[in-house]
């Protein structure tokens, strides 16, 4: 972006925008024109008072005949011609003001007799304060026959001495105007005056315990609304009189003053004595001054004894007109900028031993304002300075920079060179960005424009057009802008190229995360190449700016982080792969919200979502070292993370709702003594076992399993955790070969690729320990429950042995063997093994009042448990023999305690329990807890094997020893029809 040949001013904000700073703290509706005719008094006031001969009256018919403006210089000695009066010094020569040429062009007019019908050139610097201040003759006259009649009654007072409004009140009458009404208006004006000077800005505070406030402001208050008698005799008169000087003569110390402080406090005093510098303005040519300017400003210097102004505040109030008429004028008159600049040098000499609070506050609001309108044009420099303009520039910073400092109050040697690079280094970061942001809105146009071109083949990306746009304002920055700002930033260069770097990093990053590329497209290389070009502009200015640097320019280059192509594909890449694993992560949920675990739906048997999910992962890796990059092997960890989280929470989901082997273990019953006696029929007892079978619920330790997939789905789930794990060998030796092929010097990395999967290979084996684990409880104690936990040994143990179990166990053997695959068949069935041997010794230990066995009936269970280990045995065709050997070792273990006889029983169990805890022989045996392993040595197990022990000697032990009640299980006949009954319906 290039400067603009644009011709047309600054674009600054419209001068409607900067209020007085005098005026808006006035109070009072003065308008200026009352404050203009308050100036003018004070002036002539002023004149009289220095002047070295009493001021004459002519009334306004003398003044106006020729044979009066003939005799002026004679009548009227003190008002001097402008040709008399010889500056000491040039205040346009100093300040650099242009002078009016209209006066000169008047004057030759008038001596070529041309333009004779136009007004006269006033003679005098007072007439032409007057013409300028807007001062009527008639209104002069009066205000010098007004001062005439207070001199003839005071002579030699001095005009500080007195209230010059309350001494024309008391002098002037109605008849001295035109009407009544020019009058009143009149007389409203100097009680306005008196309110603002010694009510609203006093020079000196008002005592809290003084009355005359008070008391004058009802004096005025009824003066504005009915006009006073103004005479001598007149009694408010006297009161306003008295009332007025007592304000008005008050000191420091308390003592009565001969100066009168009526008109010198702030900002009263500035809005008055900012008539007087408006005056030095050309009416006809505003932003030239007048040619007399000096002689005016000593004659205005005549005030300052009343007004209460002093260099600074002179200094101040021009400063501000000056400032203001620049503004006013539609910004065309740079002198008028650079004098204001000049007079704020001055200012801020004083402002330092300026200790007054309303001179301070004032200073304040006014070198405020001034800034605030400076600062919106350097703000965005950019829009505001160009080639026909640029030579402002350096006046605006200057005029900010000095306003800047002297607001900061401490302006001492050090701060001020802070201060000034605070301030151009903001100016400089926010332009640039806005700078940076109207390049941007100029390429999305272009953008727009050309989506609506058919025409257009193949554009370049938005950001390699951003860079190339952005390259030219780098370089515009540094060869017009930075020179200029380098006077008070030495790395002005370097600030703006930063920000600059800033910006289009964002952008940068915005593209790579907000434009969706999933790859390295043409267009992602297009928009990397650029990026690099102009990162290599913009640190080669940075440095060429740095070169006398401190510190060589590190600050500067360390505040741009870089965004070389490498790093920016890194970016591409990871968020590539995110883009991926997202998919992958969404396929993973949908598809296992779609599984149904059918065998039948896959040849392989296991879940097709997990061949989904798998052949996804190998289609990102193929496509990951496809990309166009070099740096495969640096990223290929977070993808490998990812996907292994991905499989982790298929895994996870896969085996989630299946329970645990805790979920379908039985209550363990309390403990309690067999019910002997008589014993149902068989018809009977067949009966009710078959109620039992469909009518009652197995006794689980949770729900979980009563909604867990059946037996086929379960060993589905088992296949797909198997399949995972052998397919995540094959995925690691892939990656493999496909780094190598990458690179000319393969290593062996075999051991961290697979580190990368450890959390999927880990899920894996707990799931599938789960997994067998659940199925195999679940088959036994959830499945099988009514033949085992309902049926097995449940009343007469001859007529409840454990054939119905192992027919139905092995139709459940037969669906694994079909469904579960080769290399998990083994451990599946193994777990399906463990859990019915530990179910055969849950019957016989745990399986309550229900189940009694006398001596003779272990012969029956020994051979049913070897009927159980056959079954899986399987004449050699099921599992091997060692296998079944070491599983039932517990069984085996504890089977030989039901052979032995009672008394023996009680005495072995006696001995174990006092060895366990210690016990004398006299001691009472403590009611062993249940340890949940069986074992012949564990006194609960043989305590158990006591309490199904069919016979009087165990129940009395029992009853004596521990005094358990006996079971209570026997039902009637009748009640078990009737149940039986109504289950048939």
């Amino acid at each position: 972006m290039g400067i603009s040949n644009d011709k047309t001013t600054i674009p600054v904000p419209p001068s409607d925008d900067l209020p007085n700073p005098f005026a808006a703290q006035l109070g009072l509706p003065l308008s200026d024109m009352e404050l203009r005719e308050t100036a003018y008094e004070v002036l002539v006031a002023s004149c009289r008072s220095t002047g070295a001969n009493p001021l004459t009256y002519m009334s306004q018919s003398q003044r106006l005949s020729p044979s009066t403006e003939r005799s002026l210089s004679i009548s009227s000695p003190r008002r001097s011609p402008l040709k008399s009066v010889t500056p000491k010094k040039s205040c346009s020569n100093a300040l650099g003001l242009r002078k009016s040429a209209a006066a000169a062009m008047k004057k030759g007019r008038d001596s070529s007799g041309q333009d004779a019908g136009k007004a006269k050139r006033p003679a005098t610097v007072p007439d032409l304060v007057r013409v300028q201040m807007g001062i009527s003759e008639h209104a002069d006259s009066r205000i010098r026959r007004g001062l005439l009649r207070i001199a003839v009654a005071q002579v030699g007072k001095r005009i500080e001495t007195m209230v010059l409004p309350l001494e024309l009140l008391q002098h002037f009458k109605h008849t001295d105007f035109p009407n009544q009404l020019e009058y009143e208006s009149w007389q409203k004006r100097k009680l306005k005056i008196l309110e603002a000077g010694l009510l609203l800005h006093p020079r000196l505070p008002l005592d809290k315990n003084d009355t005359a406030p008070q008391r004058l402001k009802k004096l005025i208050s009824g003066a504005l609304e009915t006009p006073i008698k103004t005479g001598k005799q007149s009694e408010k008169m006297k009161g306003l009189w008295t009332t007025v000087m007592s304000l008005a003569c008050r000191s420091f110390d308390g003592s009565v003053s001969e100066t009168c402080h009526w008109a010198d406090g702030v900002p009263l005093n500035l809005c008055v004595y900012q008539m007087f510098l408006e005056a030095c303005f050309d009416a006809d040519e505003k932003t030239a001054i007048v040619e007399e300017v000096d002689e005016v400003l000593d004659l205005v210097k005549k005030t300052w004894v009343v007004l209460g102004i002093n260099q600074m505040l002179h200094n101040l109030c021009f400063s501000w007109v000056l400032f203001h008429r620049y503004v006013s004028t539609g910004q065309v008159e740079t002198d008028l900028l650079f004098a204001a600049n000049c007079l704020l040098v001055e200012v801020e000499k004083d402002a330092k031993a300026s200790t007054d609070a309303a001179c301070s506050s004032i200073l304040s609001s006014t070198l405020n304002l001034i800034l605030g309108w400076i600062e919106k044009s350097l703000l965005s420099y950019h829009d505001t300075f160009y080639s026909d303009n640029i030579d402002v520039m350096p006046i605006f910073v200057s005029l900010a920079v000095l306003t800047a400092k002297i607001l900061e109050k401490d302006i001492s040697l050090g701060k001020e060179v802070d201060v000034a690079r605070d301030r151009v280094d903001m100016y400089i970061r926010s332009s640039v960005h806005s700078a940076f942001s109207q390049a941007r809105q100029k390429v999305e146009m272009i953008k727009s424009s050309k989506k609506s071109s058919k025409n257009q083949r193949n554009p370049l990306p938005v950001l390699s057009i951003l860079a190339q746009d952005i390259i030219e304002v780098a370089l515009n920055e540094k060869e017009i802008f930075s020179p200029i700002l380098k006077r008070w930033h030495p790395l002005a260069a370097g600030a703006a190229v930063a920000v600059l770097h800033a910006c289009y990093g964002n952008e940068l990053k915005r593209f790579v995360k907000i434009a969706g590329i999933g790859e390295l497209s043409p267009n992602a290389v297009l928009v990397l190449h650029a990026a690099d070009k102009l990162e290599r502009v913009l640190v080669q200015i940075a440095v060429e700016d740095s070169v006398e640097s401190e510190d060589g320019g590190k600050t500067g280059i360390q505040e741009m982080t870089p965004f070389e192509s490498e790093g920016v594909m890194d970016s591409l890449v990871k968020t590539w792969i995110g883009t991926r694993l997202d998919r992958l992560r969404e396929l993973v949920d949908r598809n296992l919200q779609e599984e149904d675990w059918d065998p039948e739906a896959y040849k392989e048997r296991y879940a097709p979502s997990a061949g989904d999910v798998l052949r996804m992962m190998d289609e990102t890796l193929e496509a990951f070292f496809s990309l166009p990059m070099t740096r495969h092997r640096a990223l290929l960890p977070d993808l490998m993370g990812g996907l292994d989280q991905c499989l982790q929470q298929y895994i996870m989901e896969a085996k989630s709702g299946c329970g645990s082997r805790n979920n379908f273990i039985p209550v363990m019953p309390a403990l309690t003594r067999c019910k002997t006696g008589s014993k149902l029929p068989v018809a009977l007892k067949r009966k009710e076992n078959s109620y039992a079978a469909q009518g009652r619920k197995p006794q689980l330790g949770t729900t979980a399993g009563e909604n867990s997939l059946g037996l086929p789905q379960q060993c589905v789930r088992i296949n797909t955790m198997q399949h995972i794990r052998v397919e995540l060998e094959v995925l690691v030796k892939r990656i493999i070969n496909r780094l190598n092929s990458k690179s000319s010097s393969p290593e062996d990395i075999s051991q961290g690729i697979r580190k990368k999967f450890e959390l999927s290979i880990a899920a894996c084996v707990e799931g599938l320990q789960q997994l067998c684990e659940a199925t195999a409880y679940k088959v036994v104690f959830h499945d099988l429950s009514h033949v085992l936990w309902d049926g097995l040994y449940v009343g007469e143990v001859s007529l409840s042995r454990i054939e119905p179990f192992l027919e139905e166990l092995e139709q459940h053997l037969e669906i694994i063997l079909a469904t579960a695959h080769d290399r998990v068949l083994t451990r599946l069935i193994t777990e399906v093994m463990k859990a019915s041997f530990e179910g055969f010794l849950f019957v016989l230990l745990a399986g309550g009042p229900s189940r009694a066995f006398t001596k003779q009936d272990s012969d029956t269970l020994e051979e049913d448990f070897k009927f159980l280990m056959d079954l899986f045995w399987f004449n050699g065709d099921g599992l091997p023999s060692e296998l079944i050997i070491k599983a039932s070792t517990t069984v085996q273990g504890v089977l030989p305690l039901f052979r032995i006889p009672t008394e023996s029983l009680i005495e072995q169990f006696r001995r174990i329990t006092h060895d366990t805890y210690g016990l004398s022989a006299k001691s009472k045996l403590p009611l062993p807890p249940t340890s949940g392993k069986w074992d012949p040595t564990d006194p609960n197990t043989l305590l158990r094997v006591l309490c199904h022990r069919n016979d009087d000697m165990a129940s009395n032990f029992l009853k004596k020893t521990y005094n358990l009640p006996k079971g209570v299980i026997q039902v009637q006949v009748p009640e078990i029809r009737l149940a039986y009954d109504s289950m048939l319906g």
